[in-house]
């Protein structure tokens, strides 16, 4: 028997050598991925790492097979211990035996797919996923995996790369109904509209191996790479919403990127930003890099400063598997352990599947003019089914045949088709509610009684007794106490409260977020009220009832593209909710031009896909400069066609709460742009009586209360209509009539026209805003009032045409604004 010094020493041994191959194998779990094998055409090559060169030895060897191999993962900058276990017992643990056959058949039937096409429609773009056809496998991996843990749905969000292919194989869409697009065969039917093929969303449903339906969305998206990221995340939230506790399980995300795209794009920054923020997690989700080595025609070198496309990540908690996407055995292997992740995690997670692209940035492009070396290897090099037969000693003679005479077949079935067949199929929820050109049978009433409001009033003022509230929390609280009584005359903010809480109430669910979103930009709002001993929060909103609808505010992350984008996704699975995004100031949302171009104007004339979605942007010339005055009411009503949106200033806190209810219970479901004012937000003369609340209904014009017989008719939106008045009242005048245009778009002809009837005396009709005259409502509302007074000169009152929206000066902005007073008064012409 060994002497216990003996035994000592043999363990202390043990421990040295374990601790060397703990450290061994610890330096290649943080570093090993920069020496990876992970380009199949060679050019990408394994970065020496000084670390690991330095490190020999049967350890050393161990770790480089399983972390320097064609699986490279990234997971050391997380600080969480347990995730970083979790990483590395799957890393070095044995894989699991993939299915080859399956993996096989797929990569034949990805890669045929894309040469009949090409055989068929040369010279048609189609984005070919050849050089990365194992990203087929991949998903049918990640379903299949997410499927044996509850998942009942998934939602895609992918640009053009491959795309036809994963409508196909993933979302399960005939063949047939990809040729007939290339046919084009009822192209009468999308004349000036509809979209390119490989940009329209598709439903469908996956079928796992053990029989098991999966729900599958593709999302519709525009050519401006990555802006559907945001878009795909909020549907997936809403529908993990309307699914309740067990949302995140059934519905998972899976987002596809470029390469180049997934490095430089700020709007997948800044959804990258929220991935794990209260309000805006899915959960997680799987993210795919289909990396290509290229973007357009700029190497790596030229689109990124850091080694990898996916360096971005890293400033979140997120593990990044790196994989070689010509060993589908190790793409296969990379999915399930990102799927597993996620739903351990409930967390994000990241695959860069390297590949390459086997024709240009389209087929029509030719890629040997930029890279001529790279493109030799390419054309020399075998397709991937080719190579994995090969390597696994399988014959697919018999699968190709039958693959090729399948696609061949569907073809031929394309050209006899008289109409393009539909994608897509809404789904149940989306019965109530339609788009199209708007018809009076649309309109709903709005008021409510005073008894509600009365009882929503005190709801919405009270808090419980042992909350510490602060003192100017109170002071507001008891304000709107008395503005529900019918003691005072009831402001905006408690106007939209009022609009919000009766939503709730009749069982309307209610989302709102922007910047400063809870309190609100100009401490107009408090929905959320915060203890001042323990910080704790108390709803109001989330409290009106004991059977009310979700109601839900966030003061989201300092981003406008993508939280936007977020709220637009959100909509379009939750179209019986009010959802709203608000901008901090009105101009501030052309930081999400391409969401607002690309999806809330064009959605439905592109997709047929409705929105309901509110953006409630603060405008008005108050002197605080070019970027604090104007939202650009020009640009929206450029975008205006087609009833495709809603454009509106309401000017006073009734009207605001009638047209956010209008919103609401129409079944009319169009995006709502709203104009919301800033100093008047408290303003007595914007204010309203609590029995305005019981009117009908939201007035598209509003006619003037005070004057009758007019000689003079001042028309104008929002703010300057109070200035108009209070110079009215000031100079004494009785001849002059106001009318507030409520609803600039789509244009209320027929009600403009009754309101001006009854100013048959007047003679003089002039157009009033504060913008300058390349700005505003001036160019869009003009030909469209001298259509309404047939005849009638009608002259204008604005700033002079301007670079920029606003002075910075507040002295300059006065002497403006009362020059605009004066002339509306006069007979100048500005």
């Amino acid at each position: 028997m060994k002497n216990k010094a003996a035994v000592i020493e043999e363990n202390a041994s043990a421990e040295k050598r374990n601790g060397k191959r703990e450290a061994i194998f610890d330096a290649f779990r943080r570093w090993g991925y920069y020496e990876a094998d992970l380009d199949p055409l060679g050019d990408f090559k394994p970065e020496p790492v000084p670390e690991l060169e330095q490190l020999s030895g049967d350890a050393a060897d161990e770790a480089r097979r399983i972390y320097c191999g064609t699986i490279g993962a990234d997971f050391m900058h997380i600080l969480d211990g347990e995730r970083r276990r979790w990483i590395q017992e799957r890393m070095e643990s044995p894989a699991p035996g993939p299915d080859r056959t399956r993996i096989l058949e797929r990569l034949v039937r990805a890669e045929l797919f894309e040469q009949v096409v090409q055989s068929r429609y040369l010279g048609n773009k189609r984005f070919s996923l050849e050089g990365l056809t194992s990203l087929i496998p991949l998903l049918d991996e990640t379903i299949e995996r997410a499927a044996e843990r509850g998942a009942e749905e998934i939602v895609l969000g992918m640009s053009h790369r491959g795309r036809l292919n994963v409508m196909i194989h993933i979302v399960g869409r005939p063949a047939e109904d990809i040729f007939a697009r290339f046919e084009e065969v009822d192209a009468r039917s999308e004349l000036g509209g509809g979209d390119v093929k490989y940009h329209i969303g598709a439903t469908g449903e996956y079928t796992t191996l053990s029989g098991r339906p999966i729900g599958i969305h593709l999302v519709s998206n525009p050519s401006h790479l990555e802006a559907v990221d945001p878009v795909a995340l909020g549907r997936a939230r809403a529908k993990q919403t309307r699914r309740g506790e067990n949302g995140i399980v059934q519905v998972l995300p899976v987002v596809m990127h470029g390469d180049a795209a997934f490095a430089g794009q700020g709007i997948w920054a800044e959804t990258l930003n929220f991935l794990m923020i209260d309000g805006f997690s899915v959960g997680g989700g799987v993210h795919i890099i289909v990396n290509n080595l290229i973007g357009f025609t700029a190497t790596p070198a030229e689109c990124q400063s850091s080694r990898f496309a996916s360096d971005v990540v890293k400033r979140l908690p997120v593990p990044i598997f790196h994989v070689n996407a010509e060993d589908p055995d190790a793409v296969v292997r990379v999915a399930r352990i990102a799927v597993e992740y996620r739903y351990t995690f409930q967390s994000p997670v990241v695959i860069d599947l390297i590949g390459y692209r086997r024709y240009g940035h389209s087929e029509v492009d030719d890629p040997t003019i930029t890279q001529p070396l790279r493109y030799r290897k390419i054309q020399a090099h075998p397709p991937l089914w080719k190579l994995y037969a090969e390597r696994t000693g399988s014959d697919p003679t018999r699968t190709v045949e039958e693959v090729r005479a399948e696609f061949e077949a569907a073809q031929k079935n394309a050209v006899s088709l008289e109409k393009i067949p539909k994608m897509w199929q809404l789904p149940a929820y989306w019965n109530n509610y339609e788009g199209g050109i708007y018809k009076p049978e649309f309109e709903v009433e709005t008021g409510v009684g005073q008894d509600a409001l009365r009882e929503l009033t005190e709801k919405l003022t009270t808090y419980p007794a042992d909350f510490a509230i602060h003192p100017k929390v109170k002071k507001l609280l008891e304000q709107r106490a008395a503005m529900g009584a019918g003691k005072t005359l009831v402001d905006y903010g408690m106007a939209e409260a009022l609009a919000f809480g009766s939503l709730l109430t009749e069982g309307v669910p209610v989302r709102l977020s922007g910047q400063d979103s809870k309190r609100g930009t100009f401490n107009q709002r408090h929905a959320v009220l915060i203890d001042t001993e323990t910080e704790k929060e108390f709803v109001p909103l989330a409290n009106v009832s004991g059977d009310q609808a979700r109601f839900e505010v966030y003061s989201s992350s300092l981003s406008e593209a993508s939280v936007m984008g977020f709220e637009y996704g959100f909509s379009r699975d939750f179209p019986e909710a009010l959802v709203l995004w608000e901008a901090q100031f009105g101009d501030f949302a052309n930081g999400a031009q391409v969401i607002i171009d690309q999806f809330i104007a064009a959605g439905e004339d592109k997709w047929k896909l409705l929105s309901g979605l509110v953006l409630l942007l603060p405008h008005g010339y108050e002197g605080q400069g070019p970027e604090h005055s104007s939202a650009r009411i020009e640009r929206y009503l450029q975008l205006a066609a087609h009833d495709n949106i809603q454009v509106c200033q309401p000017s006073n806190a009734a009207q605001y709460f009638h047209l956010l209810r209008r919103q609401a219970l129409r079944r009319w479901r169009k995006p709502l742009v709203v104009f919301t004012p800033k100093s008047m937000l408290r303003n007595p003369a914007a204010a309203s009586p609590i029995a305005d609340f019981s009117a009908p209904k939201f007035q598209t014009v509003l006619p003037d209360s005070e004057v009758t017989g007019a000689e003079r008719v001042l028309l104008c939106t929002g703010k300057i209509g109070h200035e108009l008045a209070a110079e009215r009242k000031r100079r004494q005048d009785s001849s002059t009539a106001i009318l507030f245009l409520e609803q600039i778009y789509p244009f209320p002809e027929k009600e403009l026209e009754a309101v001006l009837g009854r100013y048959s005396t007047a003679r003089d009709f002039v157009w009033v805003q504060e913008e300058p005259a390349n700005m505003g409502a001036f160019n869009f509302v003009m030909p469209r009032l001298e259509r309404v007074l047939r005849g009638h000169a009608v002259r204008s009152v604005k700033r002079s045409a301007s670079a920029s929206p606003a002075t910075g000066s507040a002295k300059a902005h006065e002497m403006e604004q009362k020059t605009l007073l004066a002339l509306a008064f006069g007979t100048g012409k500005n």
